[in-house]
């Protein structure tokens, strides 16, 4: 029986390096946001925080999935293993069980009332201009109220007062489930999730098709059932291994001011007005770690969660073009707000590249709107390599296409939002850029040094050349 703990995740990345320990006091309202981005900006490290100012008895934790690393470390495989692990392992999903709540961990401390206050969680001031505490790793499980469809997926909750959130709903499944309710003038009953182990977060920031349960997504991904408890005042099962539950439902009418936020571009998402989330019950471990996700400026969890799934997605989906392409790897720039997307491959005829592209733009992800193509002397994580292929093997006229008038992601704020519709909905132009070689004699011109040249860095080894 494999842990599905966040705890345990932690614990794996301590003893692998990958964390720091933050023990000073800090504050989740002031600073903490600024020195867990730090901390991986600079050294690459997950942060973990000790001693919070006004939150006695709390942790936060952040930046704990940021890079490839930290993903094979939580799936216990190779880095270099992590997208076709990933890909085969989704396949096949594995469907929860349920398990008795009395020794679950989630189930330690029961608040109800006015005990079950938002205040008193460690939530973040995210970046300068927003307007106050957001939770920003609530995975919200909800259910079809016809079919009893169950759904999992992220939603950010600025803390309007202490039974209170406002409740951003983005127009996919979630949006497809609450209308059903407001047709029906009921309040949507919402468990919120936070602090579980990564398969559950890439599981609730993956596309699928409607109708099938993210968490039997996670299941495959942990090669294990994920163990669920019944939830205390609402109708709903959740992950018994998580650090914290806010039972509560989603009012049917009512709106509030929220925002802006920092979002995943680097840039603030709009002003405007969510649905109001209502608070019955916390439930939460002894001892509790807040999950603070990153998010604002690349390089972030909130980037690297939806740029595994896109990555994922992507390498699936062109399995699927021309009957398979030659490809060898697919990289999402969370670097760049996750708006682009580098494909290496190995094209078996002029033009396959082209075709790739338009196809790593036409997935389940509207994130992406520029897509490059590489060749296979060339990293696609590395963007100095990236760049030198921009600039050495791309002909603009020929190899810049651009596509207007397509549906664009709805944070890319420079693109214009469909009149009569909310920012919710863009409309833009997507670019492919092809920088792979031409076929026949002008391939040549475009070609890297050789590895096998005396002077070419491939061949010379630094640490030969270092003192011990």
């Amino acid at each position: 029986m494999r842990d599905q703990s966040l705890r345990g995740h932690l614990a794996n990345l301590e003893q692998r390096g990958e964390m720091v320990r933050i023990t000073r006091e800090t504050d989740p309202h002031a600073n903490v946001s600024a020195i867990g981005w730090k901390a991986y900006d600079r050294l690459g490290k997950a942060t973990r925080f000790e001693d919070l100012k006004g939150f006695p008895g709390w942790q936060v934790v952040s930046q704990i999935v940021a890079d490839r690393r930290k993903w094979a470390i939580a799936l216990g495989i190779e880095e270099d293993e992590l997208i076709p692990t990933l890909v085969e392992r989704i396949r096949t999903p594995v469907k929860p069980v349920e398990v008795e709540s009395a020794p679950a961990p989630v189930k330690e401390v029961v608040l109800r009332g006015a005990d079950a206050d938002l205040t008193r969680l460690p939530a973040l001031w995210h970046a300068e201009h927003d307007p106050g505490p957001y939770i920003a790793s609530g995975m919200a499980i909800i259910k079809d109220p016809d079919t009893g469809i169950r759904n999992m997926s992220i939603h950010r909750q600025q803390i309007m007062g202490p039974d209170a959130t406002g409740f951003l709903i983005c127009p996919r499944h979630a949006l497809r489930i609450y209308k059903k309710y407001q047709a029906r003038n009921e309040a949507m009953p919402v468990a919120m999730v936070i602090g579980a182990h990564p398969a559950l977060y890439y599981s609730a920031a993956f596309t699928s098709s409607y109708g099938l349960d993210e968490l039997e997504i996670a299941g495959s991904l942990l090669e294990d059932p994920v163990r669920l408890v019944k939830c205390e005042t609402i109708d709903l099962e959740v992950p018994a291994e998580a650090e914290i539950v806010i039972e509560g439902e989603v009012l049917p009418e009512g709106m509030v001011e929220e925002g802006p936020f920092g979002e995943a571009t680097g840039t603030y998402a709009m002003e405007g007005a969510t649905e109001i989330f209502r608070v019955k019950a916390i439930t939460h471990r002894r001892d509790p770690v807040f999950y603070a996700m990153q998010c604002g400026a690349p390089m972030t969890d909130t980037q690297s969660i939806t740029a595994t799934c896109i990555e994922t997605v992507v390498t699936d989906h062109l399995d699927n073009i021309e009957g398979g392409l030659d490809l060898l790897d697919v990289r999402c720039l969370g670097i760049a707000g996750l708006m682009a997307v580098v494909i290496k491959l190995r094209p078996r005829v002029e033009g396959q590249a082209k075709t790739a592209l338009m196809a790593a733009l036409s997935s389940p992800y509207l994130h992406p709107k520029m897509a490059i193509a590489v060749d296979e002397d060339v990293d696609a994580g590395d963007l100095r390599q990236v760049f030198w292929s921009l600039t050495t093997r791309v002909e603009a006229s020929r190899d810049v296409v651009k596509i207007p008038n397509t549906r664009i992601w709805s944070l890319d704020n420079v693109s214009d939002i469909v009149p009569g519709m909310s920012p919710m909905y863009r409309i833009g132009t997507k670019v492919i850029i092809d920088a792979t070689r031409p076929a026949g004699a002008e391939a040549e011109a475009r070609e890297r040094f050789s590895p096998a040249m005396p002077f070419a860095h491939e061949s010379v080894a630094l640490a030969d050349f270092l003192p011990d």
